[in-house]
């Protein structure tokens, strides 16, 4: 079923999800993450206790993204309750912008208190290189609406939700001392979300660069402002999949990206693990 909010109560379908989630055995997890394209393997440090397919959770959208695994998991990492999105939705699937958030205001009712997100993404920033990994302290929503904009968002939070700090300062000071500690180079920047699927042209590079953005991808924004709607902490993390130069762009290679993302994620897998640790 389609989420159309001037049609159906928001509040009754995430009642519904969460209620079947918890029949399955997945009660109160502290912490949720979501995992982007290609990086499933934060999976394999789970004690894993349950698995759900998307398709099976009421009110759920289906991942259509080959890279994304479009299950739900749960089970302990260090101690700690921990449900993990493996696979996440977006905008150039053609969901709206409150199914794409509809799994975190699920977490969110499950009872978690910290949202970890996680993209690929590519460097705007030229400084920036491919295979390196960015700790998100701000985005641009470029996407072109808000997942808060619709009536009857109220019910679930604030409508005017302030976004002078999107993501943790406590979250970013965490990572930043634990990729120190672990030798890992951890940039900092800003990342611009935009729908895709379409890669950007020179031009529009050229333009996010003039608009501050280091690192620009096809989703994150949306979640993180409906867990800031939520009062969760939240912390993202990009993996640099290509170095976006507009004087010198190369087409898309598919494959290599995959496998620049293989060889980054565990080092976003140790970041990720040790801070659940930390919490």
């Amino acid at each position: 079923m389609r989420i159309e909010n001037h049609q159906c109560n928001l509040i009754d379908l995430i009642e519904k999800a969460t209620a079947y989630i918890e029949e399955q055995g997945i009660t109160n997890p502290e912490i949720g993450v979501v995992l982007g394209t290609g990086l499933s393997k934060l999976v394999d440090a789970i004690e894993v206790i349950q698995e759900i397919g998307y398709s099976d959770i009421p009110h759920f959208s289906e991942s259509t993204v080959e890279y994304h695994a479009g299950k739900l998991v749960f089970g302990e990492l260090a101690g700690k309750s921990i449900v993990v999105m493996q696979g996440r939705f977006h905008l150039y699937e053609g969901y709206t912008l409150q199914e794409v958030t509809f799994p975190v205001r699920v977490l969110k009712a499950l009872g978690i208190q910290t949202l970890l997100v996680s993209n690929a993404a590519g460097a705007v920033n030229l400084s920036f290189k491919k295979g390196a990994l960015m700790l998100i302290e701000d985005h641009i929503n470029l996407q072109g609406s808000s997942p808060l904009a619709f009536n009857g968002c109220e019910d679930l939070g604030e409508r005017f939700v302030d976004m002078s700090e999107p993501y943790d300062i406590s979250l970013i000071e965490n990572l930043e001392s634990i990729a120190q500690e672990k030798e890992i180079t951890l940039h900092k920047g800003v990342y611009a979300s935009v729908v895709g699927p379409q890669l950007e042209t020179r031009a529009e590079y050229r333009m996010l660069k003039i608009l501050g953005a280091d690192a620009v991808g096809m989703s994150t924004a949306p979640e993180v402002i409906v867990a800031k709607q939520l009062g969760l902490k939240t912390a993202a993390i990009s993996v640099l999949t290509d170095e976006c130069d507009p004087n010198d762009l190369k087409p898309i290679n598919i494959p290599e990206i995959m496998e620049i993302i293989g060889k980054a994620e565990p080092k976003m897998v140790s970041l990720f693990s040790e801070l659940i640790k930390r919490l």
